[in-house]
């Protein structure tokens, strides 16, 4: 017997494979079967009806910085560039602590997840205070999500030559030392799990030649994946040009990061033979659509990167730059990107659902079991929730639809076989005391009380 049962969906099971009026058997957090109304369903304890709605893949955001959120639309940051976005809020940054982690964190991740979010990495860069994504963990765990915290580190301050002030730096071997106390208490490597660690120096202005190396190196010896930015910003471009001589491609193949392990954000810069050469080198990137328009810095190519070979997922990137977590929205913004920049025929729905799924799990080294719904996939999916009017003559393509007849919430919302959002609500025990809580700490770090 399943433990439990959806009948009655729009089955998105992989890229390819769709049922109309399928069911959807969950059995010890995996998928342990599907099919469409001429085969017989399994007999469950528990059975959902999806009423006839569309069921796909749980997203997967492949790129966040999840405090952010303590700072979202923070006035004298909205307007800037990257860089002058970037000194305004870090010395707001620098009052992190454990806790407005964990608030920040706990709210990401039910933010996600009520938008269709079933696993998401965070990118924590900023260390004012020892063993930050440790809160992160405890949320993660409270919650019931699928977390991949990437340990990020600056080295290089404002004395150095870099942005952030020197409160937020770190030396290399605290760094390291940390990343291996975080593999130790919180990387699972095994099938099915709910947490693991990456590593992910913030950016080639942000740290030294040598952490990357060395976090390169540490990578390959516990096998973990690697995460950066990367050609973001014409600054950037200089900026590497002046210190290193070189692009920030050359730059990263120099440090020994072109390499399977690695997926980076944003990735708008590149020549067309640096793209090639990464591709072929196994490297991942990660679209930022909102964020990137936000800003105004351009955004990548996504359908020409996946013609040239290389793996492309979504991310919604920082919650101050978004300023939204909602792997829906960036879906929907990277298929009127892709079409706005190459034309209609460029780019379609189901195009835009496998970079959000099959895409962001290449990112994270886990298309064998997340991003799809083929049996023995780990069961997290969603139900989507569109309201009559909008879905009023929407007749032929739910998938097309899903995307274009907008909004679309997630009704409902699977990880690990867990009902973590029901008819549109989170079911997170606490919720309303930790966005109080949200509220205050937000006030203190915008030095608003």
């Amino acid at each position: 017997m399943a433990d439990y049962l959806v009948i009655n969906a729009y089955l998105v099971i992989d890229r390819g494979i769709e049922i109309a009026g399928g069911w959807l058997a969950v059995t010890d957090g995996r998928i342990s079967a599907y099919g469409g109304p001429d085969v017989l369903a399994p007999s469950a304890a528990r059975t959902i009806d999806a009423g006839g709605a569309l069921l796909t893949p749980g997203l997967i955001n492949a790129h966040h910085h999840m405090y952010q959120n303590l700072t979202r639309a923070h006035a004298p940051a909205v307007n800037g560039s990257l860089f002058e976005w970037l000194t305004t809020l870090y010395p707001l940054w620098a009052g992190l602590d454990d806790e407005n982690v964990y608030l920040s964190t706990f709210v990401a991740m039910v933010e996600l997840l009520m938008g269709g979010c079933t696993t998401s990495m965070d990118h924590m860069y900023v260390h004012p205070r020892p063993q930050l994504i440790d809160a992160q963990f405890r949320a993660a765990r409270e919650i019931g999500f699928r977390f991949h915290a990437t340990r990020g580190s600056m080295t290089r301050s404002v004395d150095d030559g870099g942005l952030p002030p020197a409160s937020v730096v770190q030396d290399e071997d605290t760094i390291l030392a940390d990343s291996e106390r975080l593999v130790r208490g919180f990387h699972d490597p095994a099938p099915g799990a709910m947490g693991r660690v990456a590593l992910a120096p913030c950016s080639l202005f942000s740290v030294s030649e040598s952490i990357m190396r060395r976090s390169a190196e540490l990578a390959e010896r516990h096998d973990l994946r690697l995460h950066t930015h990367l050609a973001e910003d014409h600054d950037e471009d200089r900026y590497c040009a002046e210190v290193y001589g070189c692009t920030p491609v050359e730059y990263l193949e120099r440090v020994g990061w072109a390499s399977h392990r690695t997926w980076v954000a944003h990735f708008i810069y590149p020549s067309k033979a640096e793209i090639d050469r990464l591709a072929h080198a196994g490297v991942c990137a990660v679209q930022c659509p909102c964020s990137n328009m936000m800003i105004g810095g351009g955004s990548l190519d996504a359908m020409d990167l996946r013609r040239r070979g290389m793996r492309v997922g979504l991310g919604c990137d920082g919650s101050a730059s978004t300023d939204s977590a909602s792997l829906w929205l960036e879906t929907r913004q990277a298929l009127l990107l892709g079409r706005y920049r190459n034309g209609p025929a460029s780019m379609t729905a189901r195009d835009a659902l496998d970079l959000a799924t099959r895409g962001g799990a290449a990112c994270l080294g886990r298309e064998d079991e997340l991003g799809h719904l083929r049996v023995g996939a780990c069961a997290d999916f969603v139900i989507w929730q569109m309201s009559e009017v909008a879905l009023a003559g929407a007749l032929s393509d739910p998938v097309e639809a899903w995307l274009r007849c907008a909004p679309a919430v997630a009704g409902t919302t699977v990880v690990a076989g867990r009902v973590l959002v029901e008819r549109g609500e989170p079911q997170i025990a606490g919720l309303g005391d930790i966005l109080r809580a949200h509220a205050q700490a937000a006030r203190r770090m915008q030095r608003l009380n």
